[in-house]
C-alpha cells in the first residue's frame, strides 16, 4: 500500500514522449560507430562492415588483419570503456544531486575520486603493474567513502546531531582534503623524472591505454553499481520531500542512502581506476539529461546513462584527433563543462526541482 501510494506520489506527471526515446537510442549509436571510425587511422563504413562480418561469420571476404586488430583490440574496448565511464560518472552525478537535494554536488562529493587518485599515485610510486594501479585506486576510493560513512554515522550524527546530508558532506570534506593531501605528498616526493609524470598524467585523466583487460576489470562493480541506482531510481523522488515526509511514506531513508552511495561508489571508484581524474561529467550532464527527461528520476536516470555515455565517447573522439598528441580528458571535459555550467547557473538552479 505504502508502495504503489510513493510510487505513484513521486513520478512526475511529465514523460519522456516515444520520439524522444528513439532519438536519444539514435545519438548514442550513432556516436558509437563514429567513434569507431574516427582516428588517426581512418576506417570507411564499408570497412567496417566487412571486417565485423569476416570476424563473426569467418568470411574472408574483404577481411584485413590489421582493420580487425584496429577495431577488436583498439578502438572497440577504448569506445566501451568510454561510454562505461561517462554514464557511469553521469548516473552518479545524477544520484547524488537527488539525494543530496542540491544541484551542485558530483560524485566525487564523498572522498571516491580523491582516494582513487591516492591509491593510483601510491601504486605509481612503487612501480606496480597497470592492474595493481588499478585495484589500488578502487580499493582506496572505495575506502575513501567507506570512511565518510563511518565518520558521518559515529561522530557527526551521534555527537553533533546534525542533518544526515550535511554531515556526509562535512564528511566528505575532510576525506577529500585528507587523500588529496596524501597525493600531493607522494607527488612531492616522487622521483621528478619518471614517477611525477606519470602521476601527474594519470591525474589528468585518460583512455589511451585502455584494452580488453581493462574494461573486463571492471565489468562486475559497473553492473553491481548501475544495477543497484536503477532498481531505487523512483525512490530517489521521494528523499526530495524530506527527512520526515518520506519515512511517513514508508521509506527507510538510511537504508536508502546507504543503497545509493554503495552504487555510486562503486561505479566512480571502478571509473577513476580505468580512466584517472575526469571532473565536471557527473556535475554538468545530469543538468543536461533534467532538462531533456525533466526532475523525474525513473527517466531521468536512463536518459543520463545515454546522454552521459554520448558524451564522453564524443569527447574522447576530440582528445584522439585534436592534434598530434593525445589531450589528457580531464583538460577537455573541464573547458566544456566551466561554459556549460556557467549557462545552468544563469537559468537559476535553485528552482532546479
Amino acid at each position: 500500500m505504502h508502495t504503489q501510494l510513493v510510487h505513484r506520489s513521486a513520478v512526475c506527471p511529465r514523460r519522456l514522449k516515444a520520439s524522444a526515446k528513439l532519438i536519444l537510442a539514435l545519438l548514442l549509436v550513432t556516436v558509437f560507430v563514429f567513434s569507431i571510425v574516427v582516428g588517426r587511422y581512418p576506417i570507411t563504413i564499408p570497412e567496417l562492415l566487412s571486417t565485423v562480418y569476416s570476424y563473426f561469420f569467418g568470411s574472408s571476404m574483404g577481411h584485413s588483419e590489421n582493420l580487425e586488430t584496429v577495431i577488436f583490440n583498439v578502438r572497440l574496448p577504448r569506445v566501451i570503456t568510454a561510454m562505461v565511464v561517462g554514464a557511469a560518472l553521469s548516473i552518479a552525478g545524477a544520484s547524488y544531486q537527488g539525494m543530496f537535494k542540491n544541484p551542485l554536488v558530483s560524485p566525487d562529493i564523498l572522498g571516491a575520486s580523491a582516494g582513487a587518485g591516492f591509491g593510483a599515485a601510491l601504486a605509481i610510486l612503487f612501480s606496480l603493474s597497470v592492474f595493481m594501479i588499478q585495484l589500488s585506486a578502487f580499493v582506496w576510493g572505495a575506502l575513501a567513502v567507506m570512511l565518510v560513512y563511518l565518520i558521518n554515522t559515529k561522530l557527526i550524527n551521534t555527537k553533533l546531531n546534525y542533518e544526515p546530508t550535511l554531515g556526509l558532506v562535512l564528511s566528505g570534506i575532510l576525506i577529500s582534503s585528507l587523500f588529496s593531501s596524501g597525493t600531493a605528498a607522494i607527488k612531492y616526493i616522487a622521483d621528478a623524472n619518471d614517477k611525477l609524470p606519470e602521476i601527474t598524467f594519470w591525474l589528468m585523466g585518460s583512455l589511451s591505454a585502455v584494452d580488453k583487460r581493462d574494461l573486463l576489470n571492471i565489468i562486475f562493480p559497473m553492473v553491481a553499481g548501475f544495477l543497484l541506482l536503477f532498481l531505487v531510481r523512483w525512490r530517489i523522488n521521494i528523499l526530495a520531500f524530506g527527512e520526515e515526509e518520506a519515512r511517513a511514506l514508508g521509506i527507510n531513508t538510511q537504508r536508502l542512502r546507504m543503497i545509493i552511495i554503495l552504487g555510486s561508489t562503486l561505479i566512480t571508484a571502478a571509473s577513476v581506476s580505468v580512466s584517472g581524474m575526469i571532473g565536471w561529467v557527473g556535475l554538468v550532464i545530469p543538468h543536461l539529461a533534467r532538462a531533456v527527461a525533466g526532475p523525474n528520476y525513473e527517466t531521468l536516470i536512463p536518459v543520463t546513462f545515454i546522454i552521459g555515455a554520448s558524451y564522453l565517447l564524443l569527447v574522447d573522439d576530440l582528445a584522439r584527433c585534436l592534434g598530434a598528441v593525445e589531450v589528457p580528458l580531464g583538460i577537455l571535459t573541464s573547458l566544456l563543462g566551466v561554459p556549460v555550467f556557467l549557462i545552468v547557473l544563469r537559468k537559476n538552479i535553485a528552482g532546479w526541482r
